[in-house]
């Protein structure tokens, strides 16, 4: 008898745990993984990102600290990958996937990274000595706040928005 009333008492826990664990909804992530993709002449572009959100906080400057290296998103480093060769701001990039930083400046003018090493968790182990291309890019205003961050791939390169900076990257 006492056999049975475990067992049972064990099945009504198992279940309990079960319930409840189905009853729980699915959190949100506070930077959600995003993927931005599209086609300059022959080349296939994706950039791979996760997408934090402003939230009342001052961004540039403080959340992201000016000339300092930036995973360009948050979490693991933002990559970018093209399946041709391409000039970016008029410097030869080889096909292939790469991290992509960038080091923001009070001034206007940011330094876009593209580091050899695609697989990094922030910019933690970054290393200056496997940049693949650095390139000078001059950031614009947005006229409204962008919330969340978003790369947006187009006919002349990509943009990055965030919080009231864009920041437009040629590629040819």
């Amino acid at each position: 008898m006492r056999a049975i009333i475990k067992s049972a008492a064990m099945v009504v826990a198992a279940m309990t745990i079960s319930v409840s664990a189905f009853g729980q909804e699915a959190k949100k992530p506070a930077s959600p993984a995003m993927t931005a993709t599209g086609k300059i002449k022959d080349a296939n572009i994706t950039i791979a990102y996760s997408s934090p959100s402003v939230k009342e906080r001052k961004v540039w400057g403080e959340l992201v600290p000016y000339n300092k290296v930036w995973r360009a998103g948050a979490n693991d480093a933002t990559t970018f990958e093209t399946s041709k060769d391409i000039t970016v701001q008029g410097k030869k990039l080889p096909a292939g996937k790469y991290s992509f930083f960038l080091i923001p400046k009070e001034s206007g003018t940011w330094t876009a990274v593209f580091n050899k090493e695609p697989k990094q968790w922030g910019a933690y182990k970054y290393e200056e000595s496997k940049d693949a291309l650095r390139v000078d890019v001059k950031t614009k205003a947005l006229p409204t706040t962008q919330e969340t961050l978003v790369y947006k791939v187009n006919s002349n390169g990509f943009t990055m928005d965030w919080d009231k900076i864009s920041v437009p990257v040629e590629i040819k």
